[in-house]
């Protein structure tokens, strides 16, 4: 049975940011798995409010880049930047951090988890590869090499773990408590972790992978800590 679906227990309420797009299909894809690891999601952008005070568990989910500002970078002519969901987003973490509510960080929330921790960015790392490629896709045609370890290594029960991509910005240095829980073969940060704050970011898009039972072990486990910190 999946957590949160017994008889006697209701589903862990599980907000949700994105773009407030009509047509957004990292939200469904979201959405989908949170409900297959047996939580209920709640939408969350500029255009669908909801009280933090009702959640219990955040996923910060991926989309345009993170301006510069919040990292002391340099904005970028061609950069697609959203600065109130920026601001949403970084009270939502601060609001997570301070009440203790495992958070889960896709692509850009991510990276966002990690600078509200203090930590950088690479702005673009594009020019800097050399072992992997710049095409982005939804497919898992990269691969992530997990610490061993780690927490995200356990929890998906191998080092080795074929992912998707579809950014440019990466995790330059980690946040405060934050660790490096996998690299992709340019070692870049591709995962970071802390197991005290139950807090994941991987760097790929999970959603976009809901048909592989691994991937799907990342939304089961924020489910599971939703449930547990009750």
């Amino acid at each position: 049975m999946a957590p949160g679906t017994g008889s006697n227990q209701r589903k862990p309420r599980i907000g949700v940011t994105g773009n407030h797009r009509s047509w957004s299909p990292s939200w469904y894809s979201i959405q989908l798995a949170v409900r297959l690891a047996g939580g209920l999601p709640h939408r969350i952008s500029v255009s669908h409010k909801h009280d933090p005070a009702d959640l219990e568990g955040i996923i910060i989910s991926g989309g345009d880049d993170i301006h510069p500002s919040l990292y002391g970078g340099d904005a970028m002519a061609k950069a697609n930047y959203d600065q109130p969901r920026d601001e949403l987003e970084a009270e939502l973490i601060h609001y997570a951090l301070q009440h203790g509510l495992p958070m889960l960080g896709i692509c850009r929330g991510s990276q966002l988890i990690n600078v509200a921790l203090n930590g950088s960015l690479h702005g673009d790392i594009r020019q800097q590869r050399s072992n992997t490629s710049n095409f982005g896709t939804i497919l898992p045609r990269k691969t992530a090499l997990l610490e061993s370890g780690s927490g995200l290594a356990k929890l998906v029960e191998t080092n080795v773990l074929r992912i998707n991509s579809l950014h440019h910005q990466a995790v330059e240095k980690t946040g405060d408590g934050l660790v490096v829980a996998a690299l992709d073969l340019d070692h870049f940060i591709q995962a970071v972790e802390c197991q005290q704050r139950n807090i994941i970011g991987v760097q790929w898009h999970p959603e976009y992978l809901v048909y592989q039972a691994k991937q799907r072990r990342l939304f089961a486990w924020l489910v599971e800590k939703a449930v547990s910190a009750r």
